[in-house]
């Protein structure tokens, strides 16, 4: 999913040099949203670094996408014709041959053929064949270079911003998938398939250096995983998380997990050195690799509380607050946004979320720097099923800042967001929380498209 952006006082203890740290948030990039920190010595180096980082996305969707006007896309509505292909798209072509015969067809690249035409001979028969920097297309089948193709891009994206003079580290989070290389580590909370929010529970943290994490499973898109040797719904794992050195790695065996059983997966892992994986099975057991690296999260006991004077929420009440962000069309830059709640003193009592780039601009978010002390929120990124470009969602559990449940009674979720030089909306609805479910939709505006309300029993 995405990462929360770090303010000043969490920085000096990120990294040495506060100066030389950039964190960005895009939406609409391939398909999803894309969270980036780059480590420079300075921060002009680190925003050179940046539109690199955004020139080589660019260059490489224009080759790897499938729809018209990329090289990927033009080159599989042709049949039987052998076509010069780019570098990079020969290599992807040569990783999926790769990738199918190590899963015994459980990776391909016509899995979503299943979905669109239903479940045919023509899915799983050899669909291209490769020459010297040729690639000639064999089947009917429809065609989509899904699973790993977002961690080759990364890789792709990483190492060309390493390269760019200064700069000592970048962490990449597509959608949910994470690269972390140089100087730089990110600590990521692995996602509970149960949970859909951004600060939902989590099952694990973990923290990766010169590593990629990779999580599949139930997509947060809607739909489910197709077994492209069956066209079934996978029985794998409902959830894999793997960590790897190399993101393509990362990215197959994540996807491979949903589709093989867990002795099958933990049998293919032997085969790639330095994999670590978290698995939850259709029953909700974890299975870890014995090198797992990640500490497990302690979940809260679902036991009511009752305080002697006032009710007060339980562990089995919450409030889901869904956002959408406006599509301004192409590689947008996310606006500034700040989630919180306030009692009816007008109190702050929860910071849910605060997405930034530049901190001197933080006063753009009016309402909140008025409202906010310097309260910790959380700050880890969180490693999950990718979902759609825009589309947030957060949980409120009943405690305020300092993880204590608050008394029932009214009150009121804020929704802030400002765009450098650009557009300042601030969205606030007032409601009851009284143990009854109950619901309310925001009107939306110029920088989000909308927000819902839900308040419910779990």
């Amino acid at each position: 999913m995405h990462s929360f952006s770090l303010p000043l006082a969490a920085l000096s203890a990120f990294v040495p040099n506060q100066s030389g740290v950039l964190a960005a948030h895009f939406e609409h990039i391939l398909g999803t949203s894309l969270d980036v920190k780059i480590l420079a010595n300075s921060f002009e180096l680190a925003e050179k670094a940046e539109a690199k980082v955004l020139a080589e996305f660019r260059r490489l969707q224009a080759i790897l996408g499938s729809g018209e006007n990329h090289e990927f896309g033009e080159w599989a509505r042709s049949r039987g014709e052998e076509i010069s292909v780019s570098e990079e798209l020969h290599t992807v072509l040569g990783l999926f041959d790769t990738w199918r015969e190590a899963t015994k067809g459980a990776l391909n690249a016509a899995a979503d053929d299943v979905r669109l035409n239903g479940f045919s001979d023509r899915v799983n028969q050899p669909h291209w064949e490769l020459g010297e920097g040729t690639a000639t297309r064999l089947s009917d089948a429809e065609l989509r270079l899904h699973t790993f193709t977002k961690g080759f891009i990364m890789e792709q994206v990483a190492d060309a911003v390493m390269a760019e003079a200064g700069v000592r580290g970048v962490m990449l989070n597509v959608g949910g998938d994470m690269l972390a290389k140089g100087d730089l580590h990110e600590t990521v909370r692995v996602s509970d398939p149960n949970s859909d929010a951004e600060n939902g529970s989590s099952l694990s943290t973990v923290l990766i250096q010169n590593q990629a994490i990779a999580t599949s499973g139930v997509s947060r898109r809607g739909a489910h995983i197709i077994d492209p040797r069956t066209g079934e719904t996978a029985s794998g794992s409902i959830s894999a998380t793997v960590i790897h050195p190399d993101a393509v790695t990362a990215g197959a065996l994540a996807t491979a997990f949903n589709v093989l059983s867990v002795d099958e997966s933990k049998a293919l892992a032997v085969e790639y050195p330095g994999t670590e994986y978290l698995l939850v099975d259709a029953a909700g057991t974890q299975h870890v690799s014995e090198n797992w690296s990640g500490r497990s999260v302690v979940t809260e006991s679902a036991i009511e509380l009752v305080h002697v004077k006032d009710k007060v929420w339980t562990a089995g009440q919450e409030l889901l607050i869904n956002v959408e962000l406006a599509d301004l069309g192409g590689y947008a830059r996310r606006p500034y946004v700040a989630v919180w709640i306030e009692d009816e003193a007008h109190k702050p009592v929860r910071r849910l979320a605060l997405w930034y780039r530049k901190p001197r601009w933080l006063p753009d978010l009016r309402s909140f720097s008025d409202a906010q002390r310097e309260v910790p929120i959380d700050l880890m990124s969180i490693a999950s099923a990718t979902r759609s470009a825009g589309n947030y969602s957060l949980i409120w559990d009943g405690k305020n800042d300092q993880g204590e449940y608050v008394a029932l009674g009214n009150y009121t979720v804020y929704i802030e967001a400002a765009r450098e030089h650009g557009s300042y909306q601030l969205m606030k609805q007032t409601m009851k929380f009284d143990g009854k479910a109950k619901s309310q939709a925001l009107a939306g505006n110029e920088e989000i498209s909308g927000a819902n309300l839900v308040y419910k029993t779990k």
